[in-house]
């Protein structure tokens, strides 16, 4: 039987480091929002100077205020079980009475409110500086669409925070691969729409690639035909993936330990 009260007190614990710890040294607030505006700014200037449309500027914009969670997810969620692993907490993880999956949940929420300081931040200031006007479609979809990109975007990371375990430390290499390469494919500061229909589609199995999609669409009105495919369908699409990933992270969860009961892989042997 499921002990409901003990897993939401795992959340809980689990969240509370991430969320305190975002604010106890205030000099990581000043470089978690500041330093990614440089970066944002070097595209913002470059389409100036080519004369595009000040809507492009606000695609770049949101697109790098997005990579915080893309960034989040790599190294704070996809590599944290590993790095548990390494000083001795992972068995701590496995003897305690709970699911495993409260672990997982917890990481994820107090990684979503670290990263959403500095995401929303990012972007206001941007907006800001940069004089973009913003003339949102549906306030609601736009909620929907950013938090079903956020629940699909950390099943993705809590996957794959059990997969990345039969790596060992060849994680670092593995997650400097899906950095870049997904800055360009899923369309972080241009539409996707633009690298053609069938390396989009396969995109799309990244969720901020279609959450990016229809986040344009509903905060930049009349830039409907930049998009990939209708709001309604990536909707519906990001629901597909938000159940697909979660499901695979507890399938993925499960058998890790069960290969660690097994092969003795989850513990570091010298401890």
């Amino acid at each position: 039987m499921i002990d409901w009260r003990l897993n939401l007190r795992a959340v809980i614990g689990r969240a509370y480091p991430r969320i305190i710890g975002s604010f106890r040294e205030p000099s990581w607030l000043f470089f978690d929002i500041f330093l990614p505006l440089l970066g944002i700014a070097a595209f913002a200037f470059y389409y100036q100077a080519l004369g595009a449309p000040s809507v492009f500027i606000g695609f770049v914009i949101l697109g790098g205020a997005m990579t915080a969670y893309w960034l989040n997810v790599l190294w704070s969620m996809a590599a944290q079980f590993y790095w548990e692993k390494e000083v001795g907490n992972l068995q701590l993880y496995l003897m305690a009475p709970m699911s495993r999956m409260s672990v997982l949940a917890g990481m994820a929420l107090g990684g979503i409110f670290f990263t959403s300081v500095r995401a929303l931040s990012t972007l206001t200031l941007g907006m800001l500086i940069f004089g973009i006007e913003i003339k949102i479609v549906s306030p609601g979809s736009l909620l929907i669409v950013f938090f079903l990109t956020l629940f699909a975007l950390y099943g993705m990371g809590m996957m794959f925070s059990s997969l990345y375990l039969l790596y060992g430390r060849g994680i670092w290499h593995l997650s400097s691969v899906f950095q870049e390469p997904i800055y360009f494919v899923s369309g972080f500061y241009f539409p996707v729409k633009a690298l053609g229909f069938w390396t989009a589609l396969l995109a799309s199995i990244v969720p901020i690639t279609l959450g990016l999609d229809a986040m344009r669409q509903l905060i930049f009105a009349g830039q409907e035909t930049m998009g990939f495919l209708p709001v309604n369908i990536e909707i519906t699409v990001l629901v597909f993936l938000t159940i697909a990933f979660i499901y695979g992270a507890r399938v993925a969860l499960d058998f890790m330990e069960n290969l660690g009961k097994r092969e003795g892989r989850l513990t570091l042997r010298w401890q």
